[in-house]
Parts: C-alpha cells; structure tokens; sequence
C-alpha cells in the first residue's frame, strides 16, 4: 500500500512537484516508465520492486551498521567520550545533528569508517564474473568464473591494516583510505558499476541517525554488566548482524551540568 501511494496519480499531479526543478528517484523511474524507449520496458510492478528494495536494502544495513558502531563504542568508552565532546562542541545547544554538521565533525566520519571496516553490512559483495583467464597467487581464475569477493575478511586483513582486530578510529588521520571504491583494502559498498547504488543514503542515514544518538544521550550498560560480558558473535546471513541484542540504557544529556563543571 506504502509504495503504491508513492507511486500514485497524486504524486504525478501535486502542485509542489510540478513546480520542484529537482527531480528525484521516483520521478526518473515515472519518466521511464512512461517513455518506454530502447531495451528498458518499466511497468507500475517493476517499479514498486525497485522502490521495495531500495528502502528494505537501505533500512536494514543502516540498522546493522548502527548497532555494531554503538557496540563498538561501549566497548571502548575513550573513544565513546572523545566522538561526543567533539559532536557537542561543535553542534552546540542547537537541539540536533543537522545534515550540514556532517562533514565537521572528522572524529565521528573515522568512527563510521573503522565501523564498516570491521563490520560490513554485508560480508560478500554481489557476485563478479570474469571475463578474461588470469592468474592469482597461482590459482588459474578461467572466463566466465564466478567470483565472490569476502570484504569482512579484506578489512581484518594484517597484511593491509595494523592491529586489524582493533576498534582503532584514529588509524584513518591523514589517510586517504576511503570506503567509495577506489581503495581495494577496504571496499564495504564494492566498487565500480555493481558498487552499491545506495552508498551515499546509506551512509547519510548512519551519520545523521548516529550522530543525533551520541549528541543527546550518554550511553550506558545495564547494571551489574560489564564491557567484557557483551557478546560480539555474529549471525550468518546476507547481512552480519549482531548475533545478540545489545542492551543499553540512554540517559540525556544535562547541558546545565557541563556548564557548572566548566
């Protein structure tokens, strides 16, 4: 029902899309649809299955990666605390991380980063198929061979990162290591035309959602339970989630008793 209101005649005929100059996802899909040119026949199915996919793909791995960097944070409490002094410092008393804040705060984007790096939402990238015969560390990889590349295990590689197993932000200061394709070591979304074509709300989704948690809450674990005690293991699946729920217990942020300790 969602999609199919999205979809509907309303939208096409709404005044303020009429008068918008920008077009977004759904417009382009209702051009193609009723264009129809060349090889691309889109039908209302075709395009409620692609809007299905973008949201459900987009929800879930951004939920993943959410979950896996608060673990990461209650378990390493120095970086928890050095991540929110500069969110607050930064954001102030405005009342919320805004879009436009993201690309200051340079501590938080490394703590993004070491999250996708020791956990990607997904551990195998689509699959590849060569197209030509070539030679790997020996093994002869034929035409027409399909390839499953395991970024989970590329991002703990020693080989390529210090202390792979450790949750370590600052590794990425004057790094120009990124997670957008170009840099084979650390490929969380692929590269190239089957990179994920959802990377950049995606990871808009993560920061914003991530970013608004840290700044208004501290975070604790509940009583009696220690860092030590939370259970990493992960559930095997198209997504690595948390095998566990990871319970913790949010206590808002006093700006009144900052002020006082300054």
């Amino acid at each position: 029902m969602y999609f199919s209101v999205l979809y509907g005649n309303d939208r096409r005929a709404a005044p303020e899309r009429l008068k918008s100059n920008h077009d977004d996802i759904i417009d382009v899909l209702l051009k193609l649809e009723k264009d129809q040119f060349g090889a691309i026949r889109l039908s209302k199915d075709h395009i409620k299955a692609i809007l299905m996919n973008i949201f459900l793909a987009g929800v879930d791995t951004s939920a993943v990666t959410m979950n896996w960097a608060m673990t990461e944070l209650v378990r390493n409490p120095e970086v928890m605390k050095k991540v929110q002094e500069e969110i607050r410092s930064y954001v102030g008393k405005k009342g919320k991380v805004e879009e436009t804040d993201l690309d200051q705060l340079q501590y938080f984007k490394m703590v993004v980063k070491e999250t996708l790096r020791l956990h990607p939402p997904g551990p195998l990238l689509i699959p590849r198929e060569s197209m030509q015969h070539s030679k790997i560390n020996g093994y002869d990889i034929h035409p027409k061979t399909r390839v499953l590349i395991n970024v989970w295990a590329i991002g703990r590689n020693p080989d390529y990162w210090e202390k792979p197993d450790e949750f370590y932000p600052e590794r990425f200061i004057d790094s120009s290591t990124d997670f957008r394709g170009q840099n084979f070591e650390f490929l969380p979304f692929g590269g190239g035309r089957r990179g994920c074509p959802g990377i950049y709300m995606g990871i808009a989704l993560v920061e914003l959602a991530l970013a608004n948690l840290l700044y208004r809450f501290d975070w604790e674990l509940p009583k009696g339970m220690k860092k030590e005690d939370i259970n990493m293991d992960e559930s095997s699946g198209i997504s690595v989630h948390k095998k566990s729920a990871l319970h913790l217990v949010p206590i808002n942020y006093n700006w009144q008793s900052e002020e006082k300790k300054g």
